[in-house]
């Protein structure tokens, strides 16, 4: 995932869009409320995003869309439900920093985990926190959790809780079935 990441930070400048509360960059082309205007995946994308395809077989066809995040330790995304454009299964690559990631139940993300949400989920209102100090009740990798155990506290109530202290990025692979090639006709 090292070799991901330098890609990530060796696109163009031009690529990073800077929000509010993070960095992102589009890839893939422009999601309209009516469906995708498509821009061809680099290479090294279309290689992450295939091998996501074929090994998980919740995706009827090929992902055309993603979304790379970069958040610092204080910063996270205001819980949101995503769009009505996309195919009901979105396939999340976490690197750098562990993160949690409000739903309900909390799950906590770490470093080269990947998560893949189907049916109900992609319409829970779904954010991070943009809190260093983070509380999570559930992980997706319970054997991998134990590994930062030591790192932790835990709460009277059972929760577990961790401070952030790097930069997280994070890979939102999506498919848009409607793809129009021109951008005038709808």
């Amino acid at each position: 995932m090292e070799l991901e990441r330098f890609r990530i930070y060796g696109a163009s400048g031009s690529k990073w869009k800077t929000l509010k509360n993070r960095r992102l960059q589009n890839w893939g082309g422009m999601v309209h409320e009516k469906g995708l205007v498509p821009q061809e995946l680099p290479p090294w994308l279309t290689k992450i995003t295939a091998e996501i395809h074929e090994s998980s077989g919740l995706f009827p066809s090929a992902i055309n869309h993603v979304l790379i995040n970069e958040y610092h330790p204080d910063q996270g995304i205001m819980p949101h439900q995503d769009g009505p454009a996309y195919f009901p299964v979105v396939a999340i690559l976490s690197l750098g920093s562990p993160v949690v990631m409000d739903f309900t139940p909390h799950l906590r993300l770490r470093s080269g985990d990947g998560y893949i949400s189907k049916d109900q989920s992609p319409y829970f209102l779904h954010g991070i926190s943009d809190s260093p100090t983070q509380c999570y009740n559930q992980v997706v990798n319970e054997a991998e959790a134990l590994a930062y155990s030591n790192e932790e506290d835990s709460r009277k109530d059972g929760d577990k809780i961790f401070h952030r202290d790097q930069t997280r990025v994070s890979l939102t692979c999506r498919l848009v079935p409607k793809v129009h090639k021109n951008l005038f006709r709808f």
